[in-house]
């Protein structure tokens, strides 16, 4: 069952991130599928993530499709012009890719290539568009295609932004994305449950179905960094203080990332697990949390 069918039967859905690697070798890729295979619905897979050089998004599902793992293909705007884009998806959905997430994209600057030169000729909306567009069977020119595509696209929304003017923002984001052709949201990274319930009273009139974002902590110092540095997200003292007293960190980390999952069941239509490094724990947090059966 694709993602997809998966949302439209209202079950309850659950992705994971795979981050390509800096390199030609594709036989961690290929574990790491074998491993997520039949414990997730879909797993999205990054675009040169923090503007850092890694093995092209594109090309890593194509390989998770062809070892049985339905991906979802994130497209960032900062590396290619419209054409690019549009030739990208265009060629995705020939290699029988259906889910795109479209994002803006990290500057450069805070890469591995600081004097790479940002492209952003489409923001996320737009692209969103342009999905919109070649699904209508046309470019963004208006030329018919011969041969249209059908994607699910994705976008993300930010519910724990930090002030009520940013909170504010993006909610008429979310709003622009829907119009744009967002099917699904996925989030940044959720700690809160209260605020989060808010938020979700505050979009569930659009009838779209939000993903959770979960990133399991591996440190109370990786929690005090987020609360300094990622926009909107906020780790609470509790939890930093349970990670500093935990013998195991990891451990506590995957039980609080459980503990999570369960909290956010009744809340949305799925959780969006963004490991960082720790892709081969997502079987065990989804088990654990009670979510074994979820790729059908």
């Amino acid at each position: 069952m694709s993602l997809r069918e998966h949302l439209a039967a209202g079950k309850f859905a659950v992705t994971c991130e795979v981050g390509p690697l800096k390199g030609t070798d594709t036989g961690e890729i290929k574990e790491i599928a074998h491993l997520l295979k039949g414990k997730v619905t879909a797993a999205n897979v990054t675009d040169q993530q923090s503007s850092v050089l890694r093995l092209g998004s594109l090309v890593v599902c194509h390989l998770l499709k062809d070892e049985g793992l339905e991906p979802i293909f994130q497209m960032t705007c900062r590396d290619r012009n419209r054409l690019a884009l549009q030739s990208d998806l265009l060629g995705a959905w020939v290699l029988g890719l259906e889910n795109v997430l479209a994002l803006t994209g990290d500057l450069p600057v805070l890469g591995d290539h600081p004097g790479a030169k940002p492209v952003y000729d489409l923001d996320s909306v737009q692209l969103l568009g342009a999905i919109k567009r070649l699904n209508e069977g046309f470019d963004l020119s208006g030329n018919e295609l011969k041969g249209k595509t059908d994607f699910f696209a994705g976008a993300v929304v930010n519910p724990g932004a930090d002030t009520e003017a940013a909170f504010e923002m993006q909610l008429i984001k979310m709003e622009k994305k829907i119009e744009a052709g967002a099917k699904v949201f996925q989030t940044q990274g959720i700690y809160d449950l209260d605020a989060f319930a808010r938020f979700i009273k505050r979009v569930e009139q659009y009838k779209v179905p939000v993903m959770a974002g979960i990133i399991p902590l591996k440190s109370a110092g990786m929690a005090k960094f987020m609360n300094k540095n990622v926009a909107g997200v906020f780790v609470p003292d509790p939890m930093i203080e349970k990670m500093t007293a935990a013998k195991d960190k990891t451990q506590m980390g995957i039980d609080i990332a459980i503990e999570l999952i369960k909290g956010l069941k009744d809340l949305c239509q799925g959780v969006h697990i963004m490991a960082i490094g720790w892709e081969k724990k997502v079987p065990q947090i989804v088990e654990a949390a009670g979510l074994s059966g979820v790729a059908t």
